[in-house]
């Protein structure tokens, strides 16, 4: 399972929590490429919700990554 910033964006307005189920549903609704189908179906087969996109990629880089100060924007 590969992830980058720009597949999973596909999932930023995903209805979290969702299941894997659920995300795949999303996934395919709104076009997402491909390999954003298939690694959503390598994720374990479980009936617990995810609740983030961290959970999925915990690399998934935050507002916290990123050394600028909000206040100065």
């Amino acid at each position: 399972m590969i992830w980058t910033i720009e597949l999973a964006s596909f999932l930023d307005d995903a209805p979290w929590p969702a299941t894997k189920e659920e995300l795949l549903d999303y996934a395919e609704r709104i076009g997402a490429p491909l390999e954003v189908i298939e690694n959503l179906k390598e994720l374990e087969d479980n009936d617990d919700p995810y609740e983030t996109i961290e959970e999925i990629w915990p690399d998934y880089p935050t507002d916290d990554d990123y050394f600028y100060n909000a206040d100065e924007l």
